[in-house]
């Protein structure tokens, strides 16, 4: 709940004045004080408290905002006192925008859903409006959702090169980001814009599908028909070569006849894609590995080094828990078999390779 009652503008000045004392037993004395103010204000159901500053009245957690003040009282001394009491006067009265996202990074510690280890973990997909799991070998909206809010602002524009079911369109709407997917198949390039149109878009971006080859299709003549310039982000969701048959397109990578073909045509698409992405932003890759007459085919290396090849900096590697199709879940003893007699272990991992131009 939000509280707007006259206690809240007085927050940012009680804190200011705890800077001029010089006595910590007085300043644990306000500080306990204004908490107790506090103290009723609940964490649960987005509980927010409104701080006046000289040029803005903004709002805060109340429960970080507690947690921020039960630090200050722990200190031992009036010198780390300060330091944290003038980190929360920055954090409540200064904003320090990143260069390629919207975060606050002097609110850093809000953003606690946002993932910055090399090891991302999910219990289940994301399923709430248009996002379907019915497409067979699309990634979960997290995904896309935790990349967008790292590298990308409100209005620009992100590129899709291999759309499928529009998971990333469906989160740029969400987030207010304009994008572009770029799909082989027309019947699912047909579906997919059927399902982007019931998506809500409260920010008002632009979507747009071009049905065309990614490695082929002029991404100059396409900015220039949105006005646009570049592209500020990309997120590359390719085949896992022949794991899965999408076509029987032979300009689709599910259908190349030899890996040294499917890394060929995979990379006439990143080159096509290094020409319009602005420099110094980022470009992700999501690919897994695969299993082929007893030998593991380490495709998602060879993806990576493909990348590396065509100019792309390598950033991070991170490791997403690999949400099992239902047919191996309903086999999963037949499969744990198959690994202890052929000596080899059950894929639970896929790869998010990140880049920067």
């Amino acid at each position: 709940m939000k509280v707007t009652d006259s206690m809240e503008n007085d927050l940012l000045h009680v804190i200011n004045s705890c800077l001029n004392k010089t006595s910590l037993k007085e300043i644990r004395k306000d500080i306990t004080q204004l908490k107790n103010k506090t103290a009723k204000r609940t964490c649960g159901n987005n509980g927010q408290i409104l701080i006046k500053t000289e040029s803005d009245l903004i709002e805060y957690s109340s429960c970080l905002f507690e947690k921020e003040l039960d630090q200050i009282l722990k200190t031992k001394t009036i010198e780390r006192t300060k330091y944290y009491l003038k980190r929360l006067v920055k954090s409540l009265s200064e904003k320090k925008i990143g260069k390629i996202n919207d975060l606050n990074l002097n609110r850093w510690k809000e953003y606690d859903d946002l993932i910055t280890d090399s090891l991302w973990i999910f219990d289940k997909r994301d399923t709430s409006g248009m996002h379907k799991a019915g497409y067979w070998g699309n990634f979960i909206p997290q995904i896309p959702n935790q990349l967008l809010r790292r590298f990308t602002k409100k209005g620009e524009w992100v590129l899709d090169p291999f759309l499928g079911s529009g998971t990333t369109l469906i989160e740029c709407k969400r987030l207010g980001r304009n994008g572009i997917g770029v799909e082989l198949n027309p019947s699912v390039a047909k579906s997919t814009e059927s399902l982007l149109k019931k998506e809500k878009n409260p920010n008002k971006i632009k979507t747009k599908i071009i049905v065309a080859d990614s490695s082929k299709v002029n991404f100059n003549t396409e900015l220039k028909s949105l006005k646009i310039k570049s592209y500020q982000f990309a997120i590359m969701h390719p085949p896992y070569w022949d794991i899965i048959k999408f076509s029987n397109d032979k300009k689709d990578l599910s259908n190349a006849d030899s890996v040294e073909s499917f890394l060929k045509m995979f990379g006439a698409v990143a080159q096509n894609i290094f020409n319009v992405l602005d420099k110094k932003r980022y470009c992700a890759v999501i690919i897994g590995d695969k299993y082929e007459s007893g030998e593991w085919i380490p495709l998602g290396f060879y993806v990576m080094q493909a990348m590396m090849k065509k100019g792309f900096k390598l950033k991070s590697t991170i490791v997403k828990n690999f949400d099992q199709t239902t047919a191996k879940r309903n086999q999963k003893e037949l499969w744990r078999y198959r690994a202890l007699a052929g000596g080899f272990y059950i894929f639970k991992h896929e790869y998010i390779f990140l880049f920067q131009k």
